[in-house]
């Protein structure tokens, strides 16, 4: 899936010369969280989170007047002094994978989508990213979660997919993943229907390995 089928294109945006306290009320306004700071033609210059304008803003340990001058003097400054200047920007053709490697790098929460020649063309935040898995693997809708533990052989997922065809199950979504015993791996079938006995039974009796998901979870997390 490709973020241009993801990525907001109804944009906020602003000039390196918006004060603060413009963008603060800007942002709170239209409930957005990153906004964008582009020059005349377009082109992306940088980009000012919530976060950004808390770390700007005076702290509240100050006396009452003390924090209302600090704070009008700080909303008279331009958004250029406390953006992210040339921040990690994607392109249209990037992948939803590619948003999430980058994201999970770069630790950031939303990218700004740019053409070749640097010009915006929308935002793409976690939030987005959310909405785009929860669409992939339809669990928006009424279903049950399978865990399989499978031997690292190919042919494991036709047998899976097999059975749960033949029991007329709609299967909403699948996903591999690795399983704390490198010679396995354990397979999540999201099927739509909450009848699932029949099918657990005909996994157990070709010899697959069922267990909760959330045993799962719990077995990948760091030992102390």
């Amino acid at each position: 899936m490709f973020i241009s089928d993801r990525m907001c294109r109804e944009l906020i945006t602003a000039g390196p010369d918006l004060t603060i306290g413009e963008a603060r009320a800007l942002m709170t306004e239209k409930g957005i969280r990153h906004l964008p700071v582009v020059d005349g033609d377009g082109k992306l210059l940088g980009i000012v989170s919530d976060r950004d304008l808390r770390d700007a803003m005076p702290s509240t340990l100050l006396k009452k007047a003390d924090y209302e001058q600090t704070l009008a003097r700080i909303s008279g400054h331009p958004i250029s002094e406390i953006m992210t200047g040339n921040p990690q920007t994607i392109y249209p053709y990037y992948t939803i994978q590619d948003c999430l490697l980058i994201i999970q790098k770069k630790k950031v929460g939303a990218l700004p989508v740019v053409d070749d020649n640097g010009r915006l063309q929308g935002i793409l935040s976690t939030r987005d990213l959310l909405k785009a898995f929860v669409n992939v693997m339809n669990i928006d809708e009424p279903g049950t979660l399978l865990c399989i533990v499978v031997e690292e052989q190919r042919g494991q997922l036709k047998k899976i997919v097999d059975i749960i065809t033949e029991e007329r199950i709609s299967l909403g979504s699948v996903l591999v993943s690795r399983h704390w015993d490198t010679e396995k791996r354990a397979i999540f079938p999201y099927l739509l229907t909450n009848n699932v006995i029949n099918v657990k039974k005909r996994l157990l009796e070709v010899g697959f390995k069922l267990i909760d998901p959330m045993q799962w979870h719990l077995e990948q997390l760091p030992k102390r």
